[in-house]
C-alpha cells in the first residue's frame, strides 16, 4: 500500500519498529510515526487483537503496517521478527522504538528471583537484542538509523517495591549511552525517552481512582499526568531530522517529576 497520506511526513521511507506496541505508550507512538510517513512493524506478546486492529487502523489512514508477535526476550523471535519486517518492507528496520517493559511490586526481601529475571528479561535484554540486531543490519548495509530507547524517570528515580524495574531502566540509561558511543561511526544514534507519570493501562488504578491519582499529580509541579501522544510526540522528534545532532541523551517528558518537588 502506497503511502498517499503520509507522502510528506518527517519519517517518510523509514521502517519503524515498535516492541510492545499494542497499547499504551507503544500504541500511540505507532500512529504517530506512522502518521510521519514510516512503515511500521506493531511488536506484540499477547495482545493478538490489539496489535491487529492497530494495524488495521493504520492502514486505512494509508500507512503501511505489519503485526508481529515476538517475545522481546528471546534471540530467536527478535532474529525472526526483524527479517519477517525485512521481507515485508524490502529493507532492514532503521527505526528501533524499545518499548516493552513490565513491572509488578515486591518488596526485596519478598521478591522472587522469577520475578527479578522476568522484568529484566523484558525491559533489558529485550531491549539489548533488538539494538543489537538492528544495529548488525545497518552496519552490513552501511545505512543510517536511530534507536529510541524508552525508559522512565526510574532511571534516577528510587521507587520502593519497583527495584528490579529501577534496575533495568537505570541499565537501559548506560546500555543506551554505551551503545550511542560506539554506533555514533556508523551514523546510528541512540537516545532514550523517560516517560513520568502517563494515564496508559499499566496506571489503571490511578485512572480509576480520584484520591490516588491527585496523590500522584501533586508530586507533578505540572499538576497533571502525561498522555501517551505526549511522549509518542517526543519520540517523532528524536527520531527525525531535526534532532540529527542529539544522541546519547535522555529526554524526560515527565511534567517535571525529575524536579523532586517532594524535597
Amino acid at each position: 500500500m502506497a503511502h498517499d497520506a503520509n507522502a510528506g511526513g518527517s519519517l517518510a521511507g523509514r521502517r519503524a519498529l515498535i516492541t510492545g506496541a499494542a497499547g499504551g505508550i507503544g500504541r500511540a507512538t505507532a500512529a504517530r510515526l506512522a502518521a510521519e510517513g514510516a512503515d511500521v512493524i506493531v511488536n506484540y506478546g499477547r495482545s493478538a487483537d490489539s496489535a491487529r486492529e492497530l494495524v488495521e487502523q493504520l492502514e486505512r489512514d494509508g500507512a503501511r503496517a505489519l503485526a508481529v508477535q515476538a517475545d522481546v526476550s528471546t534471540e530467536e523471535d527478535v532474529v525472526g521478527m526483524l527479517e519477517e519486517a525485512r521481507v515485508e518492507f524490502g529493507g532492514p528496520v532503521d527505526l528501533l522504538v524499545n518499548n516493552a517493559g513490565i513491572e509488578v511490586p515486591f518488596q526485596l526481601v519478598e521478591m522472587p528471583l522469577d520475578e527479578w529475571r522476568r522484568v529484566l528479561d523484558v525491559n533489558l535484554t529485550g531491549a539489548f537484542l533488538c539494538a543489537r540486531e538492528v544495529a548488525r543490519a545497518l552496519i552490513a548495509d552501511e545505512r543510517p538509523g536511530v534507536i529510541v530507547n524508552v525508559s522512565s524517570v526510574h532511571e534516577v528515580i528510587p521507587w520502593p517495591r519497583f527495584s528490579h524495574y529501577c534496575a533495568s531502566k537505570a541499565g537501559m540509561k548506560l546500555f543506551g549511552q554505551t551503545i550511542a558511543r560506539e554506533l555514533a561511526p556508523h551514523r546510528i544514534r541512540v537516545v532514550m525517552v523517560a516517560p513520568g507519570a502517563i494515564l496508559t493501562p499499566i496506571n489503571q488504578d490511578l485512572i480509576e481512582s480520584a484520591e490516588e491519582r491527585r496523590e500522584v499529580e501533586e508530586r507533578i509541579p505540572w499538576g497533571r499526568m502525561g498522555g501517551p501522544e505526549e511522549v509518542a510526540a517526543a519520540i517523532a522528534w528524536l527520531a527525525g531530522p531535526d534532532a540529527e545532532y542529539v544522541t546519547g541523551s535522555t529526554l524526560f517528558v515527565d511534567g517535571g517529576m525529575t524536579l523532586y518537588p517532594r524535597f
